[in-house]
């Protein structure tokens, strides 16, 4: 399996994203949405940085449990009841990304949500990714 990342110059320069990754061969493998639930299915953290570590670190187990690591991620969806205050912690929320993912950034998008399926939840993230 192979990933390439595209970034054409004719686009605005990504920060915390790719604007495209083409995948060839491999396996897909599909990420329900994960929240900052813990095992006992509560959900954890006060802060949108605290929950989306949650949720990161969950989507992840999930990924590894299929076989596959944050490099191999194509494609990944953040929900956020919150926008702009997803925004104004974008910071933090990539130094949280790039220490539990990498740099790899797959093809993202954030969208707004009035409420998730848990109430308490801040952010959910699904994707797919593709394995070799």
């Amino acid at each position: 399996m192979s990933t390439e990342r595209v970034n054409p110059p004719d686009l605005s320069p990504p920060t915390g994203f790719s604007h495209a990754v083409v995948a060839t061969g491999g396996r897909l493998v599909f990420l329900a949405g994960q929240t900052a639930l813990d095992t006992d299915g509560k959900v954890v953290g006060e802060t949108l940085p605290e929950q989306f570590e949650v949720a990161l670190t969950n989507l992840l187990t999930a990924l590894r449990a299929a076989g596959g690591t944050p490099a191999d991620l194509a494609r990944v969806t953040v929900y956020a009841t919150d926008v702009a205050d997803y925004r104004a912690q974008a910071p933090e929320l990539g130094r949280i990304w790039r220490e539990l993912a990498g740099r790899d950034y797959p093809a993202m998008a954030v969208i707004g949500a009035a409420r998730l399926w848990d109430e308490q939840a801040l952010v959910e993230l699904d994707g797919f990714a593709v394995l070799s």
